[in-house]
């Protein structure tokens, strides 16, 4: 419960108080007034994406990871709030050496000085999830390794049930959250986060990459020592080199910068379009240039997955922008990500137009492959299409290698690096063995369909026969007009009421005006009882009205 007056103190101090509002959760936790008028002044000067950033920053672990992992998603957030959630600060102070040595004996089952001859006190950096110390084993080898933080797992668990109850309670109150399926996007971020939590799953990554590059010296990867790893210590080879983004450092060392430059794209595009897996983060900071050009990568926590039929969409969107084919990109668009019923196609063709036309003419060295594929994405984002995670995690890590090649060697083409590329992957589609296994595949599917349809056949006679047929027909608008009808009924219900009711009661007094003798009837007081039977009718047909909102 503290954990959510945090979360609904943090959207309140950052200007969305009005959203804690909305869910309920205000009432619910019964947060101060004075917190939502806090600092309300300065909210105001800030853009929202500087408060969504802020906010994130103020909830730790799990939410500076949620802004990073949002900050992939172009399809679905505007460009203004993306740069914001890049700035995400993820270094933090590092914890206590002897926390990390405690941590590290206990997962390994050995005394820090059995499993090291050194083991470096401070710290080479530290983040939200964890840090990494400087070691030597008894066989000489350096290494580096990484430890995660205490509790961090408890931590980010508990937040990650918090905002899964959160996007639930969000899609049933805000429509918004509805339209983007806020649901879906927590989850695909809590498989994410769990596996970077999981260290051994970023040792698998390393591994998997580096069976991508075994036969090509120009790409290094650390190795991983397994019987110095677990769920919560991470040990691999300790690397030096020169930052990518250092130039002074790059030419100091002799190191050519094109070269290097060619390097990283052509082993991006390498794990990208042939081997369907890749680096999901390639910033300067989780690449080093060693002699001779060699790249090293560094940091496997996020990884990318491409499909050969993702691979396939996106070879064809391009194909078709690079041919000015509207239909082709739609139905690329289509494919690629889940287009609900109620899209505008003819807005759609429309806005697939206007990128065509900006492309149009454009010589393939001026193209920014990254840019291309992000305005793919803002076009998905202004028609509520969704596109699958990794796709748009691929135009992200597209965007941050054009930044990274711009600052080695502005003249280089990344589009043209991916011709080669390109051609292999329209190669692949339409090789006469693919394509006559593309057949086979669907004409075996097709037998089983059809020897299947005897049985089916059977079923459906069995079911109509027990008359368990049941058929759902959706009519909005008359459903609509029936509500409206309901309405006039129980206004026109209200009115006759009344109406009897004020009938009655000048009866009775207009009777008793009249006839001024005394009966039996008048003995007893009949406009008082009158006047309380016909109260209490009232009062109950107009609660019953009421009560079935529809007055």
């Amino acid at each position: 419960m503290q954990r959510y007056r945090d979360i609904v103190t943090a959207f309140s101090r950052n200007g969305f108080g009005y959203i804690a509002v909305e869910m309920g959760l205000h009432d619910l936790l019964s947060i101060p007034k004075r917190i939502f008028m806090k600092d309300k002044q300065k909210i105001r000067k800030k853009t929202t994406g500087e408060r969504i950033r802020l906010f994130m920053e103020a909830l730790g672990p799990t939410f500076i990871k949620l802004g990073q992992f949002a900050s992939t998603r172009s399809d679905i957030l505007p460009k203004d709030i993306i740069i914001e959630l890049e700035r995400l600060q993820d270094h933090v102070s590092p914890f206590s050496t002897q926390e990390a040595i405690t941590i590290i004996e206990r997962e390994l089952g050995s005394n820090i000085d059995t499993l090291f001859s050194e083991f470096k006190e401070t710290p080479l950096a530290a983040a939200s999830i964890g840090q990494v110390h400087y070691a030597v084993l008894h066989s000489g080898k350096q290494v580096a390794v990484k430890i995660q933080r205490p509790n961090v797992f408890n931590t980010v668990r508990t937040d990650l049930e918090i905002l899964n109850d959160l996007a639930a309670l969000a899609e049933s109150r805000l429509e918004i959250a509805a339209k983007y399926h806020v649901r879906d996007i927590i989850k695909e971020f809590s498989i994410s986060l769990r596996e970077e939590l999981d260290y051994m799953n970023e040792g698998r990554n390393a591994e998997k990459i580096a069976k991508q590059f075994v036969d090509n010296p120009k790409i290094a990867i650390p190795n991983i020592y397994w019987e110095y790893t677990s769920q919560k210590v991470l040990t691999m080879e300790f690397v030096q080199g020169t930052k990518l983004n250092d130039p002074e450092k790059l030419v100091e060392n002799n190191l050519n910068q094109s070269v290097l430059a060619e390097n990283v794209v052509d082993s991006m595009f390498h794990q990208i379009f042939i081997e369907g897996f890749f680096h999901g983060d390639p910033h300067p900071g989780n690449i080093l240039a060693q002699k001779e050009e060699q790249i090293v990568f560094m940091d496997f926590g996020l990884v990318g997955r491409v499909t050969a039929e993702m691979r396939g969409n996106l070879s064809s969107f391009v194909i078709a922008l690079m041919r000015q084919n509207t239909d082709g990109m739609v139905k690329a668009i289509s494919k690629m990500g889940m287009v609900e019923d109620d899209v505008d196609m003819t807005r759609l063709r429309k806005d697939i137009d206007l990128l065509k036309d900006k492309y149009y003419d454009v010589p393939l060295s001026q193209v920014s492959l990254g840019d291309a594929v992000n305005d793919l994405f803002s076009v998905a984002y202004k028609h509520h299409i969704k596109i699958p995670a990794d796709l748009t995690l691929l135009g992200k890590t597209l965007l941050t290698i054009e930044g990274l090649v711009e600052e080695l060697d502005p003249n280089l083409s990344i589009i043209k690096m991916a011709e080669p590329f390109g051609r292999q992957l329209l190669k692949e589609r339409y090789h006469p063995k693919k394509v006559s296994e593309q057949v086979i595949r669907d004409l075996t599917e097709y037998g089983e369909i059809i020897s299947d349809m005897p049985q089916t056949i059977k079923e459906l006679k069995q079911v109509i026969k027990k008359g368990k047929i049941r058929l759902e027909v959706s009519a909005p608008e008359v459903d609509k007009s029936l509500r409206k009808l309901d309405k006039i009924s129980n206004r026109l219900s209200f009115s006759i009421v009344l109406l009897s009711f004020s009938i009655i009661m000048v009866g009775l007094i207009v009777g008793s005006a009249v006839v001024r003798q005394s009966t039996l009837l008048w003995n007893i007081p009949v406009i008082e009882v009158g006047f309380i039977i016909a109260i209490i009718m009232f009062l109950w047909i107009l609660y019953a009205i009421f009560r079935s909102g529809r007055f």
